[in-house]
């Protein structure tokens, strides 16, 4: 994994429905250095989400690139399985992963130094209406919505960075910030 030593890791992750896909592709389309590593997932896509938002794929074909070495970090999460492939970014790109704070610590085991965002709502009220917004059953927004506490209070043991959701334009300026300022440091390798 050498090929990331000079490279800015960016983790962004946060509960399900706080707007981190729509902040990632803001942030990527003003950033032309940040390159997103594509999660894996065996969840089927849902309407209106873009086919690029993650590598759609089934269970067996997962499972056979877990077996193979291929993810930095995987979970069965919920109801479907979901990685992180090892990435490979061009030549003078920073890496960005979106994923779950759980993989969040696990790429942070691996590259301590990585920046680790940790992108919530405002209110539990506020993520509840947006998951059910893009059409999530009841069952699912419930138990993502039990799951979110317990990700806040592992993104404030990692020491993540905390940027809330309340205004898009002002959560990507935010981010951006964080982004420049990790840049100006050295990277210590």
């Amino acid at each position: 994994m050498g090929h990331l030593d000079q490279r800015l890791i960016v983790v962004i992750s946060g509960p399900g429905g706080v707007g981190k896909g729509t902040i990632v592709a803001r942030l990527l389309d003003r950033d032309p250095r940040l390159w997103l590593s594509r999660s894996w997932t065996t969840r089927a896509r849902r309407g209106g989400e873009s086919m690029e938002a993650y590598h759609f794929t089934n269970r067996e074909l997962f499972q056979t690139q877990v077996a193979d070495g291929g993810f930095l970090e995987w979970v069965d999460f919920l109801d479907y399985m979901q990685g992180t492939p090892v990435p490979d970014p061009p030549t003078g790109h920073d890496v960005v992963f979106e994923i779950d704070v759980n993989g969040a610590r696990q790429i942070n085991n691996q590259y301590p130094e990585a920046l680790l965002i940790f992108v919530d709502a405002p209110s539990r009220a506020h993520q509840e209406e947006r998951l059910r917004g893009r059409g999530d059953p009841d069952e699912k927004v419930m138990a993502r919505l039990e799951k979110a506490a317990e990700e806040v209070e592992l993104a404030h043991e990692l020491g993540c960075e905390i940027v809330i959701n309340d205004d898009l334009d002002r959560a990507v300026i935010e981010i951006e910030a964080l982004i420049e300022g990790r840049r100006g440091q050295p990277t210590g390798c």
